[in-house]
């Protein structure tokens, strides 16, 4: 079992603002280069941004298409060039001079003017709303009062029925000794359970979300996404699983039915290999 992180490199960014335009590059060939010179790969990138794999190599092409609109594409770039070590302000303004600019704010004044009009249309309605409610009130009591003055017997009944009422004991409500439902947590006995054949790798997020990559021994991806808090995950592989965590201080690891003991920073990012020999003290 392999355990590492990548420590984000604080070298300053490299400035591309004196480019002239006729030999500036594209913003995706501006980013290609500089992840390259930096040493990375695409899947480092992606690991230290959360940004998918296919969509690094689409805005390294060019194709801004798969982030979804202007404003996505920028908080990519923007996000992208703070990985690979470069100003993200030259890039951004290039970006928005082939892309028709940034997108210019909303006004203000007509936000403000429909608020405005809002509550004046609703006046009428309360106070009808008001009056219909003084008026099933008033006619209420008064049947009320109607109904008692003529009717003596009704007081001689309420009375006994008030007292019979009274003379029996509340029963307390019985408190059931069983305690709540809850799911048991997977122990040391699980490890019968697990194929002997095959590495088994439950991840959990106990404490927090995280995004998790899972990938087989001939280097497929099994699942590459985010996992809420409660929600859980098994892969099973016959040789080993690697698994990449986003913030591995939410996980807890169950392999081969057992509980991995390691402890975990919360926003550490880890990068873990587990085979059918698992756990190992790493």
């Amino acid at each position: 079992m392999s355990i590492g992180n990548s420590p984000e490199d604080e070298r300053p960014f490299e400035d591309v603002s004196d480019v002239s335009e006729e030999a500036r590059p594209s913003v995706g060939t501006a980013l290609r280069q500089a992840r390259i010179a930096a040493g990375l790969t695409v899947d480092d990138v992606s690991t230290a941004t959360r940004v998918r794999i296919a969509i690094v190599h689409a805005i390294e092409a060019d194709n801004f298409a798969p982030c979804g609109g202007d404003v996505y594409a920028r908080g990519h770039i923007r996000t992208l060039a703070k990985a690979v070590h470069v100003d993200p302000a030259p890039l951004l303004a290039q970006y928005d001079a082939a892309h028709g600019g940034r997108p210019a704010p909303t006004p203000a004044a007509p936000l403000f003017e429909a608020e405005r009009i809002r509550p004046e249309r609703r006046g009428p309605n309360w106070t009808a709303a008001m009056v219909a409610a003084i008026v099933v009130v008033v006619g209420f009591v008064g049947f009320t009062a109607f109904k008692g003055g003529g009717d003596g017997d009704g007081k001689t009944q309420v009375a006994e029925g008030s007292t019979a009422t009274t003379s029996a004991p509340a029963k307390p409500t019985p408190k059931s000794s069983k305690p709540a439902d809850q799911k048991p947590a997977p122990s040391d006995s699980a490890i019968a359970a697990a194929p002997q054949d095959k590495v088994t790798v439950q991840v959990s997020a106990a404490n927090g979300r995280s995004w998790i990559s899972a990938k087989d021994h001939n280097g497929r991806m099994l699942f590459d996404g985010l996992l809420k808090k409660g929600e859980s995950k098994t892969f099973q592989d016959s040789a080993k699983i690697n698994l990449i965590l986003g913030d591995a201080g939410a996980i807890q690891l169950y392999v081969n039915g057992k509980k991995i003991e390691d402890q975990f920073q919360p926003g550490a990012v880890e990068r873990l290999t587990y085979t059918k020999g698992d756990p190992q003290v790493g």
